[in-house]
């Protein structure tokens, strides 16, 4: 599982593990946890970088419909893994 280290601006640097990306609408989503094994707290981040950015600007996804349309397509993706998503 890669692991990737955000660092919001004036908090400590945090790190997460990628569960799964896709491309939606010309936007890319990318689901994160917290933890590398097991039950973790799940986040779905939108990437709002612009091209020619050095780093990538990602979002917390906070809205309801936004949320729910992309959370089912990685619901979709994650279950031919056998992995579990509670929404």
């Amino acid at each position: 599982m890669e692991k990737i280290t955000f660092s919001p601006e004036g908090d400590q640097p945090v790190d997460f593990y990628v569960l799964e990306q896709t491309v939606i609408g010309a936007r890319n989503y990318i689901l994160v946890t917290d933890s590398e094994d097991g039950d973790g707290e799940a986040l779905i981040l939108r990437d709002d970088s612009q091209p020619g950015d050095e780093q990538a600007l990602y979002s917390i996804v906070d809205d309801d419909s936004e949320l729910r349309a992309v959370g089912e397509i990685f619901e979709k993706l994650l279950e031919e893994d056998g992995i579990d998503l509670d929404l």
